[in-house]
Order: structure tokens, then sequence, then C-alpha cells
């Protein structure tokens, strides 16, 4: 049968099925084992829809196999066929066996060759080429249930499967820094207690290790080069065997879900890991160049790259789309996850001449029963021209706010003023409100996986990459980070505390922020990586979490902990509509009133003068008029936000609270002030800080 694409399992067989719209013969290779099996070449005849596909009696789960797809080489063209490549389904569930090793052989061309990728190179690839492997999908689902967190009570985790444990020396060796150990007991305590809802995985997808890293004893620790879009990364399983690993993939998807935590795949569909045109032959290159890739139109040999990787993966082409969109399925149906951030995803909207909002791959998506429903969360730029998008991707979807990192960084080392700081807390409605979405759509982040993390943020100056051994030319340069008035880490009680603060200011902005946090694992436990802004190839101390907790500042967990408590506890914080400022009817306040310092509203004027550095947001819980899930109205005390990034103290008069007095629930700074206060407050608001005041509401 032609469909399902891959190898599929049956009562006496397995179907093969696989595309090649330009291919002359197709042969599925059978392996006796993955070192040194006897290969068994098996034509498929049947071809439908430039689908090749045939039923193979007497085998099953377990079987190791691998493809030999026959064509034209004429790379001019855009056909790289070399039947002498062994290839990896690009439907393989699993990986029977790695990479074993970069060789001459894993290329199609002669690489002495004097005219390049132009030339043919006959040596077979079969001893060292991944292979893949025939997988029973069996597992106990019973009981899983998605916890379908709403986007408004969303908080995100981003997070390495590997990083996050293997430094967690209470579980034992074999299980750290895998998917078993992130769904342990102590795994488990940790992100319950810390309050998120779901934690982003790094790639878990199948990827490879550039050759010049591991020339270099480095690895591609961030996984953001995939050769399986379907097969999960066998790396991060505690067991060898694939079918014990898938179990252990689910298990772990399974656990997390039982604890009301949702799972977020970060996902690489804009490029794969074989490269440019000069990289290896080992999956879509020798299964259909011409189909699976963005090639160039005046010169097909070459491949258009908005990734930076070396090539495109094709979504012009009803095979690329179509691979895209049955590897999302597979991921939600089969292995239940609840979400996903496209990495580059602007490189997937890109039609024949540019970015299309218009484009087959938000169309696709929008229409599809069973991923229109799931979170989707675009990284909004790629490298290419027009590539920059924030703000313009459909309904149905969420980005990364690169726009609110930019300017929260901004704002709190001294060089921004409030008006901008005002539109990130409030939603970035400037950015989302015209396509018709909420709040949810900007996914607030101030560091990620790339990039300096927060204790890195506010103690580097420049990046530091000598690890990575590029001589530090990668990177980003311009990353809006202050060190205090010392480079690196230091032995100074002022500049320490003053590092402390400007991080607490930063995590309370982004956890008051109307919209979606995202939290990089290890901001809370004041984890660093020395400098290094582009930690992707460090399999090491530089990423690994530490669980030793003696010397760091405990405080820095618990104010994490109790931002987040806060920002559940509040509806006004977490709004799903956006605050409009206005008057929404007799006896109902504004939902949102800016103070100045000196005891008033905020007038237009008021935003461009000097003192604007310092503003507090007024949220009334009264003109909050939202339901929760069960129909019931969402209920919020009054919140008051008060914010100083200017480098001296600032005299504010605080407005008059509503039926009970201020409390100060929360501050950064040195603000000293009674438990229970005063209606109206007027004091110093420290330099360089953030205070959160409640008055509760009448019950």
């Amino acid at each position: 049968m032609p469909y399902p694409l891959g190898a599929t399992v049956e009562k006496d067989g397995v179907n093969f099925s696989i595309f090649s719209q330009n291919a002359d013969k197709v042969e599925v290779c059978l392996f006796d084992a993955a070192e040194g099996g006897n290969e068994t070449r098996i034509e498929l005849t049947e071809r439908t829809n430039h689908v090749w596909h045939g039923f193979i009696s007497g085998i099953g789960p377990g079987q190791l196999y691998g493809y030999r797809v026959h064509g034209p080489y004429e790379p001019e063209n855009g056909h790289r066929f070399n039947p002498n490549k062994l290839l990896l389904d690009p439907y393989a569930r699993a990986i029977g066996r790695p990479l074993k090793e970069w060789k001459p052989e894993l290329f199609g061309y002669e690489l002495d060759s004097e005219s390049l990728d132009l030339s043919f190179d006959d040596r077979d690839s079969s001893a060292i080429a991944p292979l893949g492997m025939v997988m029973d999908p069996d597992f106990n689902w019973d009981g899983d249930t998605h916890p379908q967190t709403p986007w408004h009570r969303t908080v995100i985790y981003e997070v390495h499967t590997k990083g996050f444990t293997k430094k967690l020396n209470s579980l034992p060796e074999h299980l750290r820094g895998t998917y078993a150990g992130l769904a342990s007991n102590e795994a488990m305590d940790y992100l319950k207690n810390l309050g998120v809802t779901a934690v982003e995985l790094l790639p878990v997808h199948h990827h490879l290790d550039d050759s010049f890293l591991l020339e270099r004893g480095l690895t591609n620790y961030w996984g953001y080069n995939t050769l399986s879009f379907f097969a999960f990364e066998p790396s991060y399983a505690s067991v060898t065997d694939p079918h014990d690993a898938m179990r252990e993939f689910k298990g772990m998807v399974k656990r997390l879900h039982q604890e009301g935590i949702e799972v977020i795949l970060d996902v690489v569909y804009n490029h794969t890991a074989e490269s440019s045109e000069r990289g290896p032959t080992l999956s879509f290159r020798g299964v259909d160049n011409a189909s699976y890739y963005r090639l160039s139109q005046e010169h097909p040999r070459y491949y258009e790259d908005f990734t930076g990787c070396g090539n495109t993966l094709s979504m012009q082409h009803p095979a690329g789309l179509r691979l895209l969109m049955d590897s999302l399925r597979y991921w939600v149906t089969e292995m239940h996850v609840d979400g996903f951030r496209f990495d580059l995803a602007s490189a997937l909207a890109r039609e024949l001449y540019g970015w299309n909002k218009l484009s087959s791959f938000f169309d696709a998506i929008g229409q599809d029963p069973v991923l229109s429903t799931v979170k989707l969360i675009a990284e909004p730029w790629d490298i290419g021209m027009g590539g920059y998008q924030v703000g313009n991707f459909p309904t149905g979807w969420a980005e990364w706010n690169g726009r609110y990192r930019d300017e929260v960084r901004r704002c709190w080392k001294g060089n921004d003023r409030a008006n901008e700081l005002s539109k990130r807390l409030s939603g970035s409605a400037d950015l989302y409100n015209h396509s018709g979405r909420g709040p949810h759509a900007s996914v607030n982040f101030i560091t990620a996986h790339d990039g300096f993390g927060l204790r890195d943020l506010v103690s580097y100056n420049e990046k530091h990459n000598e690890a990575n051994q590029e001589e530090s030319r990668d990177g980003a340069n311009d990353n809006e980070s202050w060190n205090c008035g010392h480079e690196g880490e230091t032995d100074d009680a002022g500049i320490i505390s003053l590092r402390e603060r400007q991080a607490k200011n930063m995590l309370a902005t982004l956890l008051l922020s109307q919209g979606v946090p995202m939290l990089l694992a290890g901001d809370e436990r004041w984890h660093t990586q020395q400098g290094n802004n582009n930690a992707y190839c460090q399999d090491n101390d530089i990423s690994w979490l530490s669980w030793d907790f003696a010397g760091t500042p405990q405080h820095m967990l618990e104010f994490t902990r109790e931002l987040i408590a806060l920002r559940q506890e509040q509806p006004v914080l977490s709004r799903k509509n956006f605050l409009t400022g206005l008057e929404a009817g007799e006896d109902i306040p504004k939902d949102v009133i800016w103070w100045n310092p000196e005891g008033r509203e905020m007038e237009d004027h008021d935003w461009d003068a000097g003192f604007t550095r310092c503003f507090g947001m007024w949220l009334p819980g009264s003109a909050l008029k939202e339901m929760g899930r069960t129909g019931q109205p969402r209920m919020s005390d009054t919140v008051f936000v008060l914010s100083n990034s200017h480098y001296e103290d600032v005299e504010f008069k605080m407005p008059a609270a509503d039926a009970e007095p201020w409390h100060l629930r929360l501050a950064t700074g040195s603000l000293k002030m009674p438990k229970r206060t005063r209606k109206t407050l007027h004091f110093a608001m420290p330099a360089r800080s953030l205070a959160v005041f409640i008055s509760k509401r009448a019950e």
C-alpha cells in the first residue's frame, strides 16, 4: 500500500512506502544486524503517485533497514541520486544504528575531486550509514490526558533534556541526563514546586554531530541539526534498545502529564543535517533532492539557504509539506506531546518570492483538526531578506517576542524609557492586536538557550566564547547586557548585590507582564555559562545545570517561585484580552491606569519626560470581566506594579487603594514598608528596583 509512508507493521510482515518523484528505481535494504549484518535488497516495483511501495512478509518490529534510490546524478539540474549511498528512510520511527563515523563514503561526490560535487563517488556507505528500525508503537497510555492548560495560565520552562538532570547526583548515574531522569520524582518535585505549567524541550528529534565539531572534541549539544523528523534522539535514553527507548520517552510525557505539565517540542523543520550541496548524502538528498529541498531557480545545483545551515526544506513541494504535517501529527497522536516551538519559522512560510502570511504552510496547519488545537509557537525570523516577522504570524500562532526581550533588557540597563516598557508589560498590543490575537500571542522572554543566561546578562558586557574554538566569532555581538561595573565574576559585594537586583527586576518584569512568560532553565538557580552566549556545542558543565545549591543565592529560586505563584493568584496579571486603558462602563474602572510619580494618571506628554523611567502600572481587580474555564467569573485583587529603572531614587506618591489598604507583596530593592499600609503612600522608590503592591478585593 502507498500509505502510510514509512515502515508499517502488519499481521504477516511490513509494508514499506517511500516518496520519490524523480527516481528510476527504489530498493529497500534489510540488514541482519547493526554490526556487519548481511544486506538483502528488495526492489519496490509498485508505484502510486510518485510513492514506491511494497509488502515484505516474514519480518517485523526490530528489523533494520535503509534504501538505495536509483536515478540521474545531474547536480546542475538538481538531481543527486547515487545508489551506492545507503539512505535513511525520511519516515523512520527510530534509529536502529546511528551514524558510526564521518568518512568520505558518505558523500555522493569525490571529496578530493577538482569538480567538487559535480563528480560522482561509487563507494558503498552501508557499513557506516545510519539505519532505520521497524517499530512497534504499542504503549500503555491508559489514563493519560493532555493538561490543556489555557494560554493565559501557561508558564513555559525552556530546558535541555540532558542538561537538566545530568548533574542530579541523587539519581542513579545511568538515569542522569535522560528522558527517565526528567520523569524522575526529584525532577517532578522541582518543576511542580517552581510552578511552571509546560516544559519546552530543546530538540529531541534525532540529530547529527557535525564533523568539524567532533574534530575539535565537541558535539552539537543543542541538537539543531536534525536528520530524522520522526525518530527520537537515542542518546537521551537510559537504555539502548530502540523500543525500550521509545517507551522511556512516552513514559516521560505521561509522567509530566500526570503532574499537569505540558510538553512542547522545539522542532527544526527549516533545514536538515545534510547541509549544502557539498554535504553528505544520508537521506533526503539521495531520496529526491529536487523535491525535498529549496533549490536555486537559476542554478539548481545550489540551495536556497534561509537558515545559515546550508539548505532549506521545501514547503513549496507537496512532499516537503506532507513530511512536516505527518511528522507533527505523529508527535501529537503517537507521542502525546502538547505543542511545538518552530525554529526559524519564517523559513517555512516562504513562498516563491518571500515570506507569505497566506502560505500553504499556514493553511495546512490552520485547517488540520489535530494540529490546529495544540500550542503553536513561532520563532518569527530567519536569516533571509524580509525574514524578521515578529507580530506578523496569523491567528492561532504565538510568537517568541524578540522585541520584548530587547526592550526589557534596554530598559533595565537604563537606555529605554517607560513608553516602551509599558507596551511590553501590557502584552504588546502594538504587535498583535491588529491580527485578532490576544496577549497570549506574545511569548515573553528575556533569556533563552541562544544568548546569555540571566546571570551572564548582568555579569558580562562582551561574549566570551573561547570554549567553542571559533575565536569568539560566533554568537551575537549585540546582547544589550550590562556587567554592573566589572566584567565577569567578582568578589565585590556591591556589584554582586546590584547584579542580583537587576536579575530580579527582569524576572519580575517577565512574570508580571501580560502574555505568556518563558523562563530559561537555570536562571532561577543563578547558572552561568561563563560568558558564553552560544553554548550550542558545550556538552559539559558550561551547559549542565548544577543541583548543588551551596554557595548560590537561594533567594533567587525562592523569588522566582513567589513570582510565578503571584501571577497565578492574581488573574489581572494574565488576562485573556488586551488591556485598553478605557472606561468599560458605569462603576467599572479602566483596566489599566499608568501612574505618575507625582500622584496622578500619566498623560501623553509624561511619557517623554525624564522621570518616566519610574512609573506605576495599576490593574484594578474590579475591571476584570472575564470568565474562567467553568464559566465562573475570574476574581482578582487590585495589583500595582511600580518600576524604577533610573539610577537614582525617585519620590513616588501612590494612588488611593480600593477596599483594603495597600500591602507590599514583594520588592527587589530595599524598600522598607510595613506589611500593611495606609490607603495612600508617599516614599522614595529605590533606584533600579521594582515593587508589587496588593489591595485586597471586598468579599
